[in-house]
């Protein structure tokens, strides 16, 4: 008997070797089945790639969570990450299995059911390389496809891993940052045993262009740039030839820009690939091309040949680039009837303003309405398929303030499309930036180069600064119908950067708000049917998949980002860690309370003139604001620099200039900063951290005295604002 027990563990253990474990068979049979086919298809129990399928319309057909029960809705489990900053992933769910990424690029796989981590890769990220990510350690998300899990990483790297395991398959350097900033942190899209990824780093100073690459093993297919290079080193193709007569001057010794950094979308009808091509590097057009032209092909729809990556149609939406209006936002196809024709189209809400349809035979331009307040243009002409802009536009003759801002009308955060109402769900943003050039460009490396002064106008404290922030900048969730272009509902939030869309057949749309909600509203009227406490910021997209019959809705919840971190919103209490929240009908989980807010005193401020305080005020919006925060308030993630322990403004110098904390993120910026910057610095930061502690120990009665006069300030000059 001993032997034959013997026998049947070697048995097993030999099998188990060979083939794995139990679970791991089954998410290998699972995940091998995910091919171009049933990413096509989109079966509504799963949720196979970004978008669902290839059409990206994020709408389920899903009811078993509808308008009439999603009040029963609770939490079901909560799965919770190693860090607090901004999630932005799309989860991938096959046949119970949930793959998602995180920040830093660690990617989870978990079991769907119940939020049991099953595996964890962390591809170990140099944290030094968050200087270089414009928008927050983030990732949008992975890709699965044959057996393998597809992402790319902040440091620009393309990794597949085993499905089952989790076990690292092949890894490529997707762009060279041995000689250029370039990230990663949008999804892979995966069709026909390819790839395909792009990249980011247009705030930089990169040339953009994207990747295919075998999906067994790592060899590069393709790759086409997105704008040209230095024109005496020849041209990779015909595309960038005739690219290179729209721009003028030495752009390429800036870089260029057009990275694709999200949007990319395969058409398995007509077997193209869409790329949506960001803004230019540096944003201002007068410094890359000081003569003019179009700079081709940035802030364009550019259609490729999937198999080849030969260009084969474009359509620029901003030409001559020169406000970080990118094409990046999401791509959706659809067939529609337009003026009596079937067509197969695009429908996009860039960050421009405009609600672009296209058809995607051929780029034509059917239609561009704006969906958003915009000042910078007033309409299409339809016969030359251009912009008509405003004498305000181009900033020519001293600063201007411009709408939509250089977050756009619509940022990263997906929309989604019910063919039962016919609407698209957009997560707009009203907000404006006052654009102007710089005295003298210089060209940095490793540091935002965008050719225009990023600091904006200074309020005169800190309670206006944070109520002017709440008048002129706002969101909303907005219903449109494409078919006659126009809002058919619109849901107002008191603050932008919301997150993506989800739509169901159970006539319900899911979506998490920056203030710290998960909602559901009826898809046809807009009426709220439900909310949850997610107790952060949510700006990540919903999904929706079954198991055994039961339905669930999965977001991750984590405040961040490029608003989340720049904006300067005043974060209350402390930030719990980012989670994967996901819900069903009688979901009994409770969120643990958020971890108490810790502040610590800073030494009082050195006396400095009112040009010193200036000077640094300038200096902190050029190189500290893009992580930690507008007028010095930090969202709460990264380090408040009003409230650190003292040792770090004991040796400030070794932190800012010398990159003491570099393995902690923090690198050194002595090469463009010297002692009397960081002096300067210094003195401004710990200005604005007494300006704080003097509000906090205002007596209570007072403060309401004075919050009622700085509201009415804060309306008179909101309602000034809202007419620009």
């Amino acid at each position: 008997m001993r032997q034959f027990i013997c026998a049947v563990l070697g048995i097993s253990l030999a099998s188990t070797l060979v083939f794995g474990t139990p679970a791991e068979t089954t998410i290998r049979t699972a995940t091998e089945r995910v091919g171009t086919q049933a990413i096509a298809e989109g079966a509504p129990e799963n949720w196979l790639s970004y978008g669902k399928d290839y059409h990206e319309q994020r709408y389920s057909a899903l009811t078993q969570i509808n308008d009439e029960n999603v009040g029963k809705l609770g939490l079901a489990w909560a799965f919770d990450t190693d860090f607090n900053r901004g999630l932005e992933a799309t989860p991938i769910v096959v046949d119970g299995v949930m793959f998602v990424s995180a920040n830093w690029s660690v990617v989870h796989a978990l079991d769907a059911r119940t939020g049991k981590e099953l595996w964890r890769f962390d591809p170990e990220v140099p944290r030094e390389w968050a200087k270089m990510a414009c928008c927050d350690v983030v990732n949008r998300g992975v890709a699965v496809y044959q057996g393998k899990v597809f992402f790319g990483t902040l440091d620009a790297r393309l990794i597949a891993l085993d499905a089952a395991t989790g076990k690292k398959l092949w890894e490529v350097q997707a762009a060279d940052t041995k000689e250029y900033p370039y990230t990663i942190t949008g999804a892979p899209r995966v069709f026909k045993d390819k790839v395909v990824i792009g990249n980011g780093g247009a705030e930089y100073g990169v040339r953009g262009f994207v990747s295919a690459f075998d999906v067994n093993s790592g060899e590069e297919v393709w790759r086409f740039y997105t704008v040209p290079g230095n024109p005496a080193d020849g041209f990779e193709n015909e595309a960038m030839k005739q690219a290179a007569e729209t721009w003028t001057g030495e752009w390429w010794k800036m870089g260029g820009g057009g990275t694709v950094w999200d949007s990319i979308v395969y058409d398995p009808e007509l077997d193209q690939l869409y790329l949506g091509v960001g803004n230019g590097s540096p944003w201002n057009h007068k410094v890359r091309s000081p003569d003019g032209g179009d700079n081709l092909y940035l802030s364009s729809i550019v259609a490729l040949d999937p198999d080849t990556g030969e260009y084969l149609w474009h359509y620029q939406q901003t030409p001559g680039e020169s406000w970080d209006f990118t094409a990046t936002q999401h791509i959706m196809l659809a067939d529609m009837e337009w003026q009596g024709t079937q067509r197969k189209v695009i429908w996009q809400a860039p960050k421009n303003g405009f609600f672009f349809v296209i058809d995607r035979q051929s780029g034509e331009l059917l239609s561009a309405e704006p969906y958003a307040r915009v000042n910078w243009a007033t309409h299409y002409d339809m016969s030359t398929g251009r912009p008509v802009e405003t004498d305000r536009a181009r900033y020519r003759n001293g600063a201007e303030f411009i709408r939509p801002s250089s977050m756009g009308a619509h940022n990263w955060h997906p929309m989604a499309y019910s063919p039962q109402t016919g609407l698209v769900y957009i997560p707009a943003i009203d907000a404006l930036f006052k654009y102007g050039d710089v005295e003298q460009y210089l060209h940095k490396w490793g540091h935002w180069n965008l050719g225009v002064v990023l600091e904006q106008d200074a309020a005169p404290n800190h309670i206006l600064a944070q109520l002017m922030l709440k008048q002129v900048t706002t969101g909303s969730l907005l219903a449109w119908d494409p078919k006659t272009q126009s809002a058919k509902w619109v849901v107002e939030y008191a603050r932008p950067w919301n997150g993506g869309v989800l739509a169901t057949a159970g006539n319900l749309v899911f979506q998490g708000t920056a203030e710290g909600e998960f909602r559901a509203y009826r898809a046809d009227s807009g009426e709220q049917r439900w909310s949850f406490d997610a107790h952060t910021g949510v700006i990540a997209p919903p999904v929706t998949y079954s198991i055994d019959g039961e339905q669930y809705v999965t977001v991750l919840a984590g405040w961040g980002g490029a608003f989340g971190l720049i904006s300067g919103y005043e974060q209350e209490g402390g930030i719990p860690p980012s989670r994967v929240l996901t819900f069903k009908l009688g979901g009994e989980a409770v969120l643990p309370e958020n971890p108490e807010k810790t502040l610590f005193e800073a030494p009082e401020p050195p006396e400095v003139s009112a040009e010193e305080l200036k000077a640094g005020r300038t200096l902190y919006h050029e190189y500290c604001s893009g992580c930690h925060g507008t007028d010095a308030v930090s969202n709460g993630a990264v380090p408040d620099l009003r409230h650190l322990p003292g040792v770090f403004y004991e040796n400030f110098d070794k932190v800012v200039l010398d990159g003491m904390m570099r393995k902690a993120g923090m690198v050194g910026f002595g090469d463009v900063l010297d002692k009397e910057d960081s002096r300067l610095i210094k003195a401004y930061i710990l200005t604005q951290a007494e300006e704080d502690r003097k509000i906090r120990e205002t007596p209570s009665w007072w403060m309401r005295i004075k919050m009622m006069f700085f509201n009415a300030v804060a309306n008179v000059l909101g309602w000034i604002m809202d007419k620009v």
